[in-house]
């Protein structure tokens, strides 16, 4: 993975595998609660084509090589240079619930990721960290857009994508791109664990839309986005 993502930029990880990696840091007993919390999230209210399709919480974090601390809980902020669409403004969500982000899955999706980035950026000595639960919803009529504002970079350092679960969709796949704009990857996030790992300075990313296949049934995408920044240690 380190070599993948050092020579390309990004790496697609098949959930069978990523799974056996995440529990090789530390447990997912509470992966059932875990995913079971994404039927919790709030309507994003920032959305600027007024869409009311996506549902999130968010949380933030501070890791060096000794720990992993939750921060005070505080908004989500993306200059317009990097979110064009829903940028350029403090967004408050909703923070992710205590037992789920203080719980072993997410826990050891935080370890893991702090290990991973921080054997590609062996100079920096501590990280910013923020987590997003995102529910993307597909209605009769109505496509959910995973990335409203197309294909994009995220203004940080590195981001893992984490596919939690997919109820009744079609399409959502994953595209990479190099920073001129040309293709480099695709993947459909299918099952549970199945992954994308980018570095956010080589390479840009966007999702395409999500369609019900039975309009008349609930259609959802629910991923986990991790991104690490550099930050400075306390």
């Amino acid at each position: 993975m380190r070599q993948a993502i050092a020579a390309d930029g990004f790496i697609f990880v098949r959930g069978a595998a990523m799974r056996q990696l995440l529990a090789a840091v530390a447990p997912l007993s509470d992966f059932d609660r875990f995913a079971a919390s994404w039927n919790d999230l709030r309507i994003d209210v920032y959305m600027a084509d007024g869409g009311r399709y996506r549902r999130r919480r968010h949380a933030i974090y501070f890791a060096d090589a000794d720990a992993i601390i939750r921060q005070p809980h505080g908004p989500h902020y993306q200059s317009r240079e990097y979110n064009p669409v829903n940028g350029g403004i403090p967004r408050w969500f909703d923070p992710i619930r205590p037992d789920i982000g203080a719980g072993e899955t997410m826990t050891g999706i935080l370890q893991f990721c702090r290990g991973l980035f921080g054997q590609l950026a062996r100079h920096k000595t501590g990280w910013d960290i923020e987590v997003h639960q995102f529910r993307i919803e597909a209605r009769r009529g109505e496509r959910g857009l995973p990335t409203p504002e197309g294909i994009h970079r995220d203004g940080v350092d590195y981001v893992l994508v984490l596919l939690v679960g997919r109820e009744n969709i079609a399409q959502g796949e994953t595209t990479i791109h190099s920073t001129d704009g040309r293709s480099l990857g695709s993947f459909t996030l299918a099952d549970p664990f199945d992954a994308a790992l980018l570095d956010d300075h080589r390479v840009a990313h966007g999702v395409t839309p999500v369609e019900a296949l039975d309009p008349a049934a609930p259609a959802y995408r629910d991923v986990l986005v991790v991104t690490f920044r550099s930050g400075i240690v306390a």
